[in-house]
């Protein structure tokens, strides 16, 4: 099962990446309009993914996956109060997913070049371990890493005018 779950979330983390791009490249108009809900969802699915990889795959998250995580999840709660309360959190949520995708960028490598770890890994969970290689390239720290590149697209957009 859990095979499945990484080639469908691999998968899916590679189309919709495409498809941001692609539709924030073609329908700007329609990409900001629905950013909000968009990134909202993009949050979600992050979170259930690493919530999926530790609670059901039985995956330790390394200190790494940990930080990725502390970028990530808060990022539900505030674009969701922004949906239902329309406040503006851009800034937040550009900050955060940087952060995040500096993390996640710096977990990838460590994945394709172990011996930068030094002290920054526990022995349970090696931040270079890749507990998911899917196509010969997608890891969890690449699906986190796209995440937060969407994030970073859908709420560089402009805000729509009204």
């Amino acid at each position: 099962m859990t095979a499945t779950v990484n080639q469908i979330l691999a998968t899916g983390s590679l189309l919709l990446v495409a498809a941001v791009v692609v539709v924030a490249a073609a329908r700007p108009d329609w990409a900001r309009l629905r950013r909000i809900p968009l990134s909202f969802g993009m949050a979600a699915l992050a979170t259930a993914g690493s919530l999926y990889y530790s609670e059901v795959a039985g995956f330790v998250p390394c200190p790494l996956c940990w930080w990725q995580r502390i970028f990530m999840y808060p990022l539900v709660i505030v674009v969701g109060a922004a949906w239902v309360f329309r406040l503006r959190v851009r800034p937040i949520v550009l900050i955060q997913a940087s952060l995040g995708l500096a993390v996640s960028v710096y977990h990838y490598l460590l994945q394709h070049f172990p011996s930068w770890s030094g002290e920054a890994c526990s022995l349970e969970a090696p931040c270079s371990a890749a507990w998911v290689w899917e196509y010969g390239f997608v890891s969890i720290p690449f699906m986190a890493g796209v995440s937060f590149l969407v994030l970073i697209v859908l709420n560089s957009l402009k805000e729509p005018t009204t």
